[in-house]
Order: structure tokens, then C-alpha cells, then sequence
């Protein structure tokens, strides 16, 4: 098994980077993701995407989930590449990919990796839109359950 490139850059991600890493001579399938600013989230308008991350432990996290991915499925060699910074509308934000030696493998080791980035890396969207910026996924600890949350707390993380 490789180690999986894993990069945070606040230059956008080379999906050219990324295929030549995990192409090699028993791979017969290679599959990748992109992930790319939209204009439209939750029905507000985006402009503007700000993301952040706490980098030490984004990277140590995304190494991590390399290996257990690895560990499941045989053979594969992996490349996830995150930006941070502000993106416009159509940059890419992600690119992952997957090598195997057959599609099937690829395209699991392909989802696994951007799901599991998505639900485990300390890395924070913030989205910009007519109505001012806002985080994406954060909610005030200030707010039980219970209470409604159409109110505002200002701009804080």
C-alpha cells in the first residue's frame, strides 16, 4: 500500500495531480471527484465560499481515513487535495481520487473517501450570499433543540 496524497492548498486542486498519483501499472480502473462551488445552496444564492480548516489535525484526519479505506478495500492508492481560502462560483473545492485494480473498488473507494472527508475533517464552510456571510452546518450552542433557530447571534464560528 502507498501512502495517500493528502494536501490542503489555497491554490486550486490539480485533478492532473491527483490521477498521476494514484495510476499505476495494476490499476485498471481510476475514478475522481470533484467537488465545485454552486451558485444555489439550501435555496439562498451563493456568491462567495470561504473555507477554513484547522490543518494539523484536517490533515492528520484525512491520512486517517486513507488508511481505513485501505484497509477495506484492496489494493487501492488515494488522493484527496482540499482548498481553503475563498473560492468563487465553479472553482473546484476538492478533488479526490481512487485507484483499483477493477471499476467496482474504484468507484467505493471514490465515495468512501469524499463522505467520510465531508462528515470527519475540521475543515468550515462559510457561504456568502445577499443576506451577508454564514457558516454552513453550524449551529449556536447558545440553541437548544427545543428553541427556534430563525433568529440571529450574529457572525460567529
Amino acid at each position: 500500500m502507498s501512502e495517500p496524497l493528502v494536501a490542503l492548498r489555497q491554490e486550486p486542486p490539480s485533478i492532473d495531480e491527483a490521477v498521476a498519483y494514484v495510476k499505476h501499472a495494476g490499476a485498471g480502473a481510476v475514478c475522481v471527484f470533484l467537488g465545485t462551488v454552486r451558485d444555489v445552496n439550501d435555496g439562498k444564492p451563493v456568491a462567495l465560499l470561504e473555507y477554513q480548516a484547522y490543518e494539523s489535525m484536517a490533515l492528520a484526519e484525512m491520512r486517517r481515513i486513507a488508511g481505513e479505506i485501505a484497509g477495506e478495500i484492496d489494493g487501492v492508492r488515494l488522493a484527496v487535495l482540499h482548498r481553503v481560502g475563498s473560492l468563487a462560483v465553479g472553482d473546484v473545492a476538492v478533488v479526490c481520487a481512487a485507484s483499483a485494480p477493477h471499476r467496482g473498488e474504484a468507484y467505493r473507494a471514490c465515495r468512501a473517501l469524499i463522505d467520510r472527508v465531508k462528515m470527519r475533517v475540521p475543515i468550515w464552510k462559510r457561504e456568502h450570499g445577499p443576506d451577508g456571510a454564514y457558516w454552513v452546518g453550524w449551529q449556536d450552542a447558545r440553541c437548544g433543540d427545543e428553541h427556534d433557530h430563525d433568529h440571529d447571534h450574529g457572525d460567529h464560528p
